[in-house]
């Protein structure tokens, strides 16, 4: 089957659309929120640190239940559910940006909803795909998927930080809402395509308890997100918090920043027409091999130094990050039995995050007492021990996807 192919179905155009605008929102809005905490009159590292973490906290609370849910009530349909509410609570988050007051209560209460939905929506987006796209064409699928998804990314920082600069956060975080709520439409819209189970007379516990007893089955994918959950922990760290302050302090604020994750979004781009191209014979080996990358981003932003350095590294961190969600994504989706999909990933999304609100909480204490370079250097050591353990893992470093011999791509 041709790519060309692929966009005969109509339901995988509504799909692409969806995520197109999505991660347009997605991309604007860390820089949006980032600066919106930071300039209002009590906002400091700390309080930005709380409000997402707090989100986190509540999609790991969430996400377990997330998957059961999802796969009871059909993925596509919760996808595009769970993307309206939280559009919900992102819009009254605005009201209060508008007015220049923003109580922490707000920012919480708009935060946790958006993680309670989050911890839905990763799961249910999981089997989403599969449903649409032939089994022999997932890999080429999510490569597609990703390349759009990261093109919207990059337009959307880019703008982001532009729209910040030159109007504020208020606007670039309306737009951001509003995107959540034209996607969850158009998932809507074909959400027939993936009916209620039948029932069976379990019950959610019953669903819950099987789905993490095959999520510990899977030896690779558990090895894998215990490894990454504290890379993710020392990049949340590094970049979410970190990363502006050492924009305002020693570059141009939002629009230097904003240069930064374009570059990064551009290397997911390019990671993802990578990934339409290789099979790696064991793609984890192969994606460990190039996860240096995320050291070496962390390392780029330790001490004053060209930002076209750091947005290099930023650009190298995102090929690989891309590589690592349209390659782990297609041997999840392989491997693993369609009708747990969404357990398995929801177990997958709350062990891979499990340790994201912990780094969103002790980037600013930490820069505090020992200096920001010096954290950003004990970042890097965390990341680069955490690859060598994962390398040295015998179900990480030899497995094997299955490969499909009808799978082609012209």
């Amino acid at each position: 089957m041709k790519i060309k192919e692929l966009f005969e179905n109509k339901y995988l155009k509504r799909f692409i659309l969806a995520r197109f605008i999505s991660n347009f929102g997605n991309g604007m809005s860390p820089i949006a929120l980032a600066f919106g905490i930071l300039h209002l009159p009590n906002g400091s590292a700390n309080i930005l640190g709380l409000v997402l973490g707090s989100a986190t906290v509540a999609m790991l609370i969430m996400s377990p239940f997330g998957g059961a849910i999802a796969d009871k009530f059909g993925q596509v349909r919760v996808a595009g559910f769970v993307d309206i509410l939280a559009s919900v609570g992102l819009f009254i988050q605005v009201g209060f940006f508008a007015t220049g007051h923003v109580p922490l209560a707000v920012m919480f209460i708009a935060n946790i909803n958006f993680g309670l939905m989050w911890g839905i929506f990763w799961p249910a987006m999981s089997g989403v795909l599969p449903a649409i796209v032939p089994d022999e064409q997932l890999q080429t699928g999510n490569a597609v998927n990703q390349f759009f998804q990261n093109g919207a990314m990059i337009l959307g920082a880019a703008t982001g930080g532009i729209i910040v600069s030159q109007f504020g956060s208020t606007w670039a975080l309306g737009i951001d809402a509003a995107t959540f709520t034209i996607a969850g439409a158009l998932v809507l819209s074909f959400g027939h395509i993936i009916p209620k189970r039948a029932a069976n007379g379990n019950t959610m516990l019953d669903d819950l308890i099987h789905g993490w007893k095959l999520f510990l089955s899977y030896r690779w994918i558990v090895s894998g997100v215990l490894g990454f959950s504290l890379i993710v922990l020392c990049w949340a760290a590094g970049q979410e918090i970190l990363g502006p302050i050492i924009a305002l302090k020693d570059f141009n604020g939002p629009k230097s920043w904003a240069f930064v994750l374009t570059a990064e979004s551009i290397g997911y781009v390019i990671g993802s027409l990578t990934a339409m191209k290789i099979k790696p014979k064991h793609p984890l080996r192969f994606l460990l091999s190039i996860t240096f990358s995320m050291p070496l981003f962390l390392w780029s932003l330790s001490k004053p130094q060209s930002l076209w350095f750091i947005a290099l590294c930023a650009l190298l961190w995102g090929i690989c990050l891309d590589l690592w969600s349209s390659l782990w994504s297609t041997a999840m989706q392989r491997e693993v039995p369609r009708e747990a999909l969404s357990r398995i990933s929801s177990f997958d999304a709350m062990g891979t995050m499990m340790f994201r609100p912990v780094g969103l909480a002790i980037a600013g204490p930490l820069s505090l007492l020992l200096g920001i370079p010096h954290t950003m250097q004990l970042l890097t050591a965390v990341c680069l021990l955490m690859i060598g353990v994962m390398f040295a893992i015998p179900e990480m470093r030899n497995m094997k996807m299955k490969t499909i011999s009808q799978e082609t791509l012209t």
